[in-house]
């Protein structure tokens, strides 16, 4: 409590002193983090997903707290499967670009007239994209041979509306884990209420694990057709707005809000349909698998703080 306590006054206080001294709040193996490092994740944070802003300090703060302890335990376990810890330079530059095009920006130069007025730069960006790129690679060598899709069933789905309007949807998501079956109806509500009060994007940000909770849950467009009928039925009649019901999943609970939707009268391309819709499936389960190896990693590290 009084390391928190501090992180706080450290938070609060960070926009009006121009060098604050740098604490130690955790320790995990050899690793560390101050109160500098978390100081530094509230400003990414807000300025990825500004509906933080929305929320008091404190609790941005134990956002901030938790995430670059995920962050920092993820970058400890690449050190040991990775002997450098780079990207290259063209897919770098596309997540950039990916990350400033859903901030409205038009250019590299606006994004880092951007990251200036949160005292970021973007070295700070980079950074945390190649640790995230990384893991994802890792998670992906190490699961990949237990992911099942069933492309003949998803294929069949699309054949069905192939020249029949469609509909897409702009879905944002909560991922969250339960110890049993039990317990999914009191988390729901717990979320649901948080959902009510300060919104959807940031109950994601809180609740959910999915790589999506830095940008407030957000999936983009999705065509009806990419979908599975489990998650279909669940938001059929969903108005924008609406949130989905607990969507029970093999290593988690998903839960979906509509946040717009539109019409598709023009032909299905069947073939990038069913692109669109395995990797949704795919890149689903593997969040899954990342969730249980991380746990996996987190149970075995010393931790102090």
């Amino acid at each position: 409590m009084k390391n928190f306590f501090l992180i706080i006054i450290t938070i609060l206080i960070f926009n009006k002193a121009n060098s604050i001294e740098s604490k130690i709040i955790h320790k995990i193996q050899n690793e560390i983090i101050t109160n500098i490092d978390i100081k530094n994740e509230f400003k990414y944070l807000v300025a990825l997903n500004n509906s933080l802003k929305e929320l008091d300090k404190d609790k941005i703060l134990s956002i901030a707290n938790e995430s670059i302890i995920i962050e920092k335990i993820k970058k400890i376990e690449l050190s040991k499967n990775f002997s450098e810890m780079n990207l290259n330079e063209e897919y770098l530059n596309f997540k950039i670009k990916n990350i400033y095009t859903r901030l409205d920006l038009n250019s590299l130069n606006e994004f880092n007239l951007y990251l200036k007025d949160y005292n970021l730069i973007l070295e700070d960006i980079t950074n945390k994209i190649t640790i995230e790129t990384l893991w994802n690679e890792l998670i992906i060598e190490k699961y990949e041979n237990q992911i099942m899709i069933d492309r003949e069933k998803i294929q069949k789905q699309i054949l069905k509306n192939v020249n029949i309007k469609s509909k897409e949807y702009l879905l944002s998501e909560i991922i969250f884990d339960i110890e049993n079956k039990q317990e999914i109806d009191k988390k729901y509500r717990k979320i649901i209420e948080s959902i009510n009060e300060i919104g959807f994007e940031n109950s994601a940000s809180i609740y959910s694990f999915s790589d999506t909770a830095k940008v407030g849950g957000n999936i983009g467009w999705i065509n009806e057709n990419s979908l599975n009928d489990k998650i279909k039925k669940k938001i059929k009649s969903l108005k924008i707005g609406g949130v989905s019901k607990p969507i029970i999943l093999p290593n988690g609970i998903l839960i979906l809000q509509i946040k717009d939707t539109k019409n598709t009268e023009t032909k299905i391309d069947i073939e990038s349909e069913l692109k669109k819709a395995i990797n949704y499936e795919r890149n689903r389960q593997l969040s899954q698998f990342s969730k249980i190896y991380f746990n996996k990693v987190k149970k075995n590290l010393e931790f102090d703080g």
